[in-house]
């Protein structure tokens, strides 16, 4: 059987499971919470990642979304009864039904135009004292999805692509987030980090992006559109990153976090 363009591919995804999980380790050292008891990870992917919370918060209840119905296939493996379960959702229609003591959305928030509002509401459903983190891909210049927008806005391309083109404002700097937490009445922490990924085996960063930043290009073209824009993405992505005399190729990745904690009164 072969797959829709565009669709969420697990396995693709967890090709470079390691350099997706450092980032989401990262985030989660910044949060502070001791014993919380509503755990919730939004855009939780294909869960690993979230049932790793229940881990680190033996006594939470924790609960993790996605929109994806491939991702909460594979999330499925990692529910426990009673302490990890996964539902289906748009994050941006969920509504908590008790206050979270802890609340995670990682690399989720690029996907969702006008996110600042919907931070703020996030903010406003944390319990007294409780932890909002979010961590976002912040490299939205890198020639990863420059060279992207400038295909879907070629002429071949552009009646059909020019809108799916990565945008540069698609999320905000660390100052930004900053601002956006500490307006929300949250005591807040942001920073950014930029990670060099070590990649290997063929035509490693179109591997990494064909699971992400690409997917709503393809979404929007048939098998045969989609292979050809691939190829021509993956010409450029090769010049752009060439293999080190090693084999290895670095993909320079930048990431911005940001973290808050509302007041305990």
């Amino acid at each position: 059987m072969t797959s829709t363009p565009g669709a969420w591919d697990p396995a693709g995804y967890l090709r470079f499971g390691d350099e997706r999980a450092r980032p989401f380790t990262d985030l989660l050292a910044r949060v502070g919470a001791g014993a919380p008891r509503v755990v919730v990870d939004l855009g939780c992917g294909e869960g690993a990642l979230t049932a790793s919370l229940a881990g680190r918060w033996p006594g939470a209840q924790v609960t993790g979304v996605d929109s994806s119905p491939e991702m909460l296939a594979a999330a499925a493996t990692h529910a426990v009864p009673g302490r990890v379960r996964f539902l289906a959702g748009d994050v941006r229609d969920w509504r908590p039904a008790e206050p979270v003591d802890v609340l995670v959305s990682n690399a989720v928030l690029h996907w969702v135009p006008g996110h600042v509002d919907l931070l703020r509401r996030w903010a406003g459903a944390l319990a007294p004292g409780g932890w909002l983190a979010v961590q976002v891909p912040g490299n939205w210049r890198a020639p990863t999805h420059r060279l992207l927008a400038e295909l879907c806005r070629s002429p071949q391309w552009a009646d059909r692509l020019a809108d799916a083109a990565p945008a540069e404002d698609a999320v905000l700097d660390p100052a930004g987030y900053l601002d956006v937490l500490t307006g929300a009445g949250l005591a807040a922490d942001a920073w950014e980090t930029t990670y060099l990924h070590v990649l290997s085996g063929p035509d490693p960063v179109l591997g990494w992006v064909h699971s992400t930043v690409l997917r709503p290009a393809l979404a929007r073209l048939s098998a045969e559109e989609a292979a050809e824009l691939t190829a021509a993405y993956g010409a450029a992505l090769r010049t752009a990153y060439p293999p080190r005399p090693d084999g290895t190729t670095v993909l320079p990745f930048r990431r911005v976090f940001a973290v808050g904690r509302s007041a305990t009164t």
